[in-house]
């Protein structure tokens, strides 16, 4: 039996001054909320505004689905690298210019896209983007875990996983309704317009760092021995691993699905599809609930939980009746961003030093599932169809119970 208790205070460290921290309820923390929420959205509907035009790919470039898939596997697996070089650099440039910086770059990126006829260049143009954007996700979650109160970190990181929960619908959705109306060239440069704009709202309401402290500028030996430190934590290392896993399911089953709905005997247009990405918005509320819930019966149990709607919603997805398929996605979304959200908090919680080192591992590990497995979810699907891919993430989800299950009985909390 696993017994309800909340990991929080053993693992968070104790602040020098905490009176210095940003509290819960103030206006700081809001503007601090709103910010987050800006740069969440941004960064992920860039990421993965490219997932309902797999189809749209296919035709316009005369691509296999799996080749189309490579539009957002490239930015994820250049997003993972570059998010383990940008820890290293917010070191010594601080949070809010590298996050900043980032988000700007990368939505020029999104509107120079537009412009790109050839198949071959426009992969390079999203690598591209995959990897100015490595700027925003770790240094965001150092950030919120060297400023905010220890006791609204995991509200605050649930508002943050909101924020990129609103994005990747907004990116998904917003994409597949535009192209009824306008181009998906078009398309991709007013969401990059957009972008443009947020980026400038997150830096006139990011308060300025109160715990920040430039350590060791660019020493490659510094930033080496924190990574290997982190990497020979057994919790950490658990949590990383589980980052993969989670990606890994959740990419490869949204890539797909899009295919099986394109196709007989459903024939759905890109604007149906897209607005099945609607239950995103079940992550947004199941992201922000889960630090509360797992107060209450428990982190390793809540993160169990997440893994268990996502096999259910997996199992539900190999029916006929679109009706069942929906509701299957819907609940492969509320899981997976209840266990990320608590998974990702978490590593802020136990990295007692180098927080931006360890969210960047983290973050490392939790993109290249995304362009691993998202990738070769394509071999599955080529040879086994829709029921290849749904025994693939169902393997993952027990493997994702596993890993849960070991830290208990390890008596590391996850």
């Amino acid at each position: 039996m696993l017994s309800p208790v909340s990991s929080s205070q053993e693992l968070a460290p104790i602040p020098p001054h905490s009176d210095s921290w940003i509290q819960s309820g103030t206006t700081t923390y809001y503007r601090a909320g709103l910010a987050l929420f800006l740069v969440g959205f941004a960064s992920f509907s860039l990421i993965y505004c490219v997932q309902p035009l797999l189809p749209a790919f296919t035709k316009t470039f005369a691509v296999s689905p799996a080749n189309s898939a490579l539009a957002l596997s490239l930015t994820t697996a250049f997003l993972a690298v570059s998010i383990v070089l940008s820890s290293a650099f917010s070191q010594a440039l601080g949070r809010r210019n590298v996050i900043f910086i980032s988000m700007a770059c990368a939505a020029a990126l999104n509107i120079l896209a537009m412009f790109i006829p050839n198949w071959h260049a426009f992969l390079v143009t999203r690598a591209l983007q995959g990897f100015v954007l490595g700027g925003v996700p770790a240094v965001t979650m150092a950030w919120i875990a060297e400023e905010m109160d220890p006791k609204a970190l995991a509200q605050t990181m649930g508002l943050y996983i909101a924020g990129t929960a609103f994005g990747g619908m907004m990116g998904r959705v917003g994409m597949g309704m535009l192209i009824e109306w306008i181009n998906w060239q078009t398309a991709l440069g007013v969401l990059g317009m957009l972008c443009l704009l947020c980026a400038f709202g997150f830096l006139y309401l990011l308060p300025p760092s109160r715990h920040f402290v430039v350590k060791k500028g660019l020493n490659l030996n510094f930033h080496l021995q924190a990574w290997w430190s982190h990497l020979r934590h057994p919790a950490l290392l658990r949590l990383y691993v589980l980052g993969f896993v989670l990606t890994s399911i959740f990419v490869t089953l949204f890539n797909y699905i899009t295919f099986r709905l394109d196709a007989a005997p459903y024939f759905l247009s890109q604007t149906q599809i897209s607005l099945i990405f609607l239950s995103y918005s079940l992550g947004m509320v199941s992201s922000s609930l889960a630090g509360r819930l797992a107060q209450h019966f428990g982190r390793q149990n809540m993160v169990i939980l997440g893994f268990i709607c996502m096999g259910l919603g997996i199992i539900l997805t190999l029916a006929q009746n679109l009706w069942a398929i929906i509701f299957g996605i819907a609940l492969i979304t509320a899981g997976f961003f209840i266990a990320h959200a608590l998974c990702s908090g978490l590593v802020g919680a136990a990295a007692q030093d180098n927080k931006g080192h360890a969210t960047s591992l983290y973050l490392l590990f939790y993109y290249l599932g995304s362009s691993i497995i998202g990738s070769a979810g394509g071999w599955f699907w080529l040879h086994a169809g829709w029921l290849g891919v749904v025994l693939l993430a169902l393997l993952l989800v027990l493997a994702g119970i596993g890993l849960c299950l070991l830290k208990i009985r390890s008596s590391h909390l996850a």
